[in-house]
């Protein structure tokens, strides 16, 4: 089983994140932001990746630190899980809509850390959740985990619409990646390593 466990400790936040990637989408999401909270669920439902997850910070602040900071630690555990990526299928892509919204992602596995992210500018909040900071848990993510992201909303007006077709997009992308291809030998790239 590809399984990982990473926490986080800082004087703004402490998170604690343990992972399955051959899990069916279980999770006990343990987070003071509701609307984020919300997100993760959905992300582990469609990626079918297991998360078990605690996180408390200064949400007195705002929620910045501890969105960006969960992204950190969930794309560390990641990269732990994928350990040498032997015979994952590397890429994967999906294009998802949610009522009047639609969300294209793709993902390569590649050990280059690249975010490309599109959100159409906008700002607002759904509920007390600034919807800019779904670009801060995506590049949390995207650079701890050494991998290429892209994430393109392709219409949507409505910011819940949005902000939850992103993440069940890049949840389905990931599951996408990370799967074992029973006919691949070793590592897919032609380097030899990821």
């Amino acid at each position: 089983m590809r399984k990982a466990k990473v926490e986080r400790i800082t004087k703004e936040t402490q998170i604690k994140a343990e992972i399955n990637l051959d899990g069916t989408g279980k999770y006990s999401i343990k987070m003071p932001v509701g609307f984020f909270s919300h997100m993760l669920e959905s992300f582990s439902k469609h990626s079918l990746i297991d998360i078990q997850l605690e996180a408390e910070g200064d949400i007195h602040v705002d929620y910045h630190h501890i969105v960006e900071d969960t992204g950190i630690v969930l794309g560390e555990a990641l990269k732990l899980a994928l350990g040498d990526k032997k015979g994952i299928r590397r890429f994967g892509y999906s294009i998802i809509p949610m009522d009047e919204a639609l969300v294209m992602c793709s993902i390569d596995l590649s050990g280059r850390p690249l975010l490309f992210y599109e959100d159409f500018g906008y700002k607002g909040k759904i509920g007390d959740f600034d919807y800019e900071l779904m670009g801060e848990f995506f590049k949390g993510f995207t650079l701890s985990a050494g991998i290429t992201v892209h994430i393109k909303p392709l219409s949507g007006n409505n910011l819940h619409h949005i902000a939850e077709c992103m993440i069940k997009a890049f949840a389905v992308a990931l599951k996408n990646a990370i799967e074992i291809d029973p006919r691949r030998e070793g590592t897919p790239s032609t380097k030899g390593v990821l």
